[in-house]
């Protein structure tokens, strides 16, 4: 059992190394009509094995990265709100705990 289970991690290691293509074709027909045909390509590699070969279409879809369509100035501009946002309420907070303690 314990040769199994290290076989099928150096072969799913190998496959996020170094990627994996599966190329398919599925055909729909009826009396030699072709009603539907579905073409599939299907690469399984992990996300820097896909990086460096010039996929990473998900660094740029808001659905995975929230601020993706934004410029970077914005970005970090954004980032630097949210950094003075928490400071002001931690300052807040203090300032509230002062005033309770002088009650």
């Amino acid at each position: 059992m314990d040769n199994n289970s290290s076989s099928l991690a150096d072969v799913l290691e190998r496959v996020l190394d170094k990627g994996v293509v599966i190329v398919g074709e599925i055909a729909v027909s009826v009396v030699d009509v072709e009603l539907l045909t579905l073409r599939l390509r299907l690469f399984v590699a992990s996300a820097q094995t896909a990086r460096e070969m010039g996929m990473d279409w998900w660094s740029d879809n808001p659905y995975f990265t929230p601020h993706a369509g934004q410029p970077a100035e914005l970005r970090h501009r954004t980032e630097e709100l949210r950094q003075r946002n928490t400071e002001l309420l931690e300052r807040v907070s203090d300032l509230e705990k002062a005033l309770e303690e002088r009650r």
